[in-house]
């Protein structure tokens, strides 16, 4: 109840200092003070929140961010001179260090009987576990090298995420299109999926996230952003649903409380066609309804089915991930952005 009064405020507040900020005409790519976002997801816009010297503390790409324990943001970058970056919550650096991978991807967050480690995924090959200095824990083999992949296969991973029970799924997002299971000692258990437009099979399989929303058996959310799509499988690899998104090219699911979130990377426009520079984040509520889309259009449904949605407003380049705070604000992490760093969503 305290929470919710505090929001409340704070959405009031924030709302009245834009109606008294923003012209009746203005740039949503430059107005500090833009509110985007639909219904009870409303946000304010900061471009500038984790802004750096660029000459000590270089991105390429902003690919993904996760929140520890303690509440700090880290963001993972496929500049090899600093890997991972360390916000607090108000944008400043704490902390940086680097593995020397040149193309980072995917970072997960996993607590382990109260110590947490990180899973770093490179594009390259290499799936990592370290702890949250740097130092190597262990890494999974290619399945190239051991057999589990026919030679000629291609090998291109993307994210991971571990199960309750600590088993690690990785996807091959950029490559052959499956998603492998490994026990948590890392012994190769099954792979599922594969390249193709079936029910069961994936367009980019670019993200995964399990799901236990619902308070029961848990089961895995896999993008196939070519889809415009979240699949549902069991844990097991069985296909259980797809839940369509037409217009979001979405990368990984992302999962806090009841919501499920997603950076949309590409969007469309009124002729249907995948834009350049643009994107917008989406919002599904525990039924899976789209709510919210900010830096999108409405979602808006006919007869129970979800309507195309597209880029409204300029402010995004694709967005390639995003990570949720106690608070509800989001902090968006953009690809091919011009090297720039992320912008926080103030929830209002």
């Amino acid at each position: 109840m305290i929470d919710l009064s505090r929001r409340q405020f704070l959405k009031q507040s924030a709302l009245a200092g834009a109606a008294m900020a923003i012209p009746t005409s203005f740039s949503f790519a430059s107005t500090p003070d833009t509110i985007i976002g639909h219904g009870d997801f409303k946000y304010k816009v900061n471009t500038s929140w984790g802004n750096l010297d660029p000459a000590k503390y270089p991105v390429v790409n902003c690919h993904e961010m996760v929140m520890d324990k303690k509440g700090r943001l880290m963001m993972v970058t496929d500049e090899a001179k600093n890997n991972i970056i360390i916000y607090d919550q108000s944008g400043k650096y704490l902390d940086s260090w680097t593995l020397g991978l040149g193309s980072a991807h995917g970072l997960s967050l996993v607590n382990e009987g109260g110590e947490e480690f990180l899973w770093i995924v490179d594009n390259g090959g290499r799936v990592i576990k370290t702890d949250l200095k740097g130092k190597i824990i262990t890494e999974i083999p290619k399945p190239t090298s051991q057999g589990i992949y026919k030679e000629g296969m291609r090998y291109t991973p993307t994210e991971t995420v571990v199960a309750p029970n600590g088993d690690l799924y990785i996807t091959d997002g950029y490559g052959s299109q499956y998603v492998l299971q490994y026990d948590s000692k890392g012994n190769f258990i099954r792979m599922f999926g594969g390249d193709g437009h079936g029910d069961a099979q994936f367009k980019t399989v670019h993200g995964i996230a399990v799901d236990q929303r619902k308070g029961g058996t848990p089961t895995l959310l896999c993008t196939s952003r070519g889809h415009n799509s979240f699949k549902r499988f069991t844990m097991e690899g069985e296909y259980l649903e797809t839940l369509f998104l037409p217009g979001a090219f979405v990368c990984r699911p992302v999962i806090h409380g009841k919501n499920l979130y997603a950076g949309v990377c590409w969007s469309r426009s009124k002729y249907l066609e995948l834009m350049d520079n643009s994107g917008f984040v989406t919002i599904l509520d525990e039924n899976n309804k789209v709510v919210s889309n900010p830096g999108g259009t409405q979602p808006k449904y006919i007869d129970g089915e979800l309507q195309l949605m597209i880029q409204k407003e300029p402010i995004f380049k694709h967005c390639h991930d995003v990570c949720i705070d106690q608070d509800e604000n989001i902090y968006v992490c953009q690809w091919n952005a011009a090297k720039s760093y992320p912008i926080k969503l103030t929830r209002v």
